[in-house]
């Protein structure tokens, strides 16, 4: 028997740092295999772990890549382009907050910080096909969304020309991608511009149906949103080509709801937790994907404002272990069927 879901996966981002072992890729893909992950989804915006500009550039820095986590046990499940695609579209409200993800010479040049971080995300379409990937992940940048709740009134046509131009900008990008055989999945999450079903719709149609975009699925910011992420799948599941397992509750009360009253991440009424710890329904979700055949990866994306990122990661693979389904090869009524006979169908249908 074999699962369909490929996993369990880590998403390196949260857990790189300045000390062993997570400041190397050796080390961190080692801690990783040692906990029972079989992938790494490897951030591109953390250059002690990898650089992106090297492996542009250079086909041994790739196979160099590819050893070493070969060497530790793991597979890269997907190269992670969240921090440049942010910067890909930025409402100037946001410029000097954003400033952070881009390198330090860019700070204060709004026009090429967004150069740079097109480039970027181009570069990564190719170096993922030079490791042999089939798919990417990141954001979609975020133009309308200081203007997402209408008051004072939205000026006709700003989200339509939002949108418009979001496409204008990813479009070249996305036929990047689809030339080297890779698809992006963009995570979809409050602040993006893209960050529930009816916004991914009009970002899709802006990208005139592009078959190069998809759906990071990351049930966690829906259930933040109180968006049904069942449904979601039945809907978008011909989009999604990538998995954040990540686990979130609501709990709202009479002080505060969905938007938190601004409070931190503790004390608000939608909180991210540990997997298991929340409220998501992870049976349900990989029963779905299964059923609409879903074969990428299933990977964790740690981010909880209780628990350790060590306790998490340490329970987050033995979770999505339990959670992967063996695909059934048979049906459960097959022990009372027989071969198809012709006379008897007709028969029972008198005809």
């Amino acid at each position: 028997m074999t699962t369909r879901i490929k996993g369990p996966g880590i998403f390196l981002a949260q857990f790189a740092g300045a000390d062993a072992p997570f400041n190397t890729l050796e080390g961190i893909t080692r801690w990783a295999a040692g906990l029972g992950y079989k992938g790494v989804q490897i951030p591109t915006f953390v250059p002690h772990l990898f650089d992106l500009d090297k492996a542009y550039d250079s086909d041994t820095y790739c196979d160099e890549v590819k050893g070493i986590c070969a060497d530790a046990g793991v597979e890269i499940t997907e190269l992670s382009t969240h921090l440049q695609g942010q910067l890909v579209a930025v409402n100037p409200i946001y410029n000097e907050a954003f400033d952070a993800f881009a390198p330090k010479h860019l700070h204060g040049n709004a026009k090429g910080r967004q150069e740079w971080a097109v480039d970027q995300v181009k570069k990564a379409a190719v170096v993922s096909r030079k490791l042999g990937l089939k798919t990417s992940v990141g954001f979609t940048g975020s133009l309308a969304f200081p203007y997402l709740y209408p008051w004072p009134q939205r000026p006709a046509g700003l989200i339509e020309e939002a949108f418009a131009e979001l496409g204008r900008r990813w479009m070249p990008i996305l036929d990047v991608y689809r030339d080297n055989g890779v698809s992006l999945g963009y995570e979809i999450h409050p602040g993006e511009d893209v960050f529930d079903g009816a916004t991914w719709e009009m970002f899709l149609d802006a990208c005139k149906e592009h078959p190069a975009a998809m759906i990071n699925y990351d049930p966690s910011h829906f259930v933040l949103q109180q968006l049904d992420y069942l449904a979601f799948i039945d809907l978008y599941h011909d989009r999604i080509n990538a998995f954040h397992v990540k686990d979130a509750e609501f709990n709202p009360t009479g002080r505060q709801g969905v938007y938190s009253g601004y409070q931190g991440w503790t004390d608000r009424a939608g909180r991210f937790r540990s997997l298991g710890d929340g409220q998501v329904d992870f049976a349900g979700i990989f029963s779905k994907l299964t059923q609409y055949g879903y074969d990428s990866w299933a990977v964790l994306e740690w981010e909880c404002c209780i628990k350790s990122p060590q306790q998490g990661a340490a329970e987050g693979a033995p979770f999505i272990e339990s959670h992967l389904i063996e695909v059934t090869e048979k049906a459960f009524d097959d022990f009372a069927g027989a071969e198809r006979d012709e006379a008897q169908i007709k028969r029972m249908l008198g005809l």
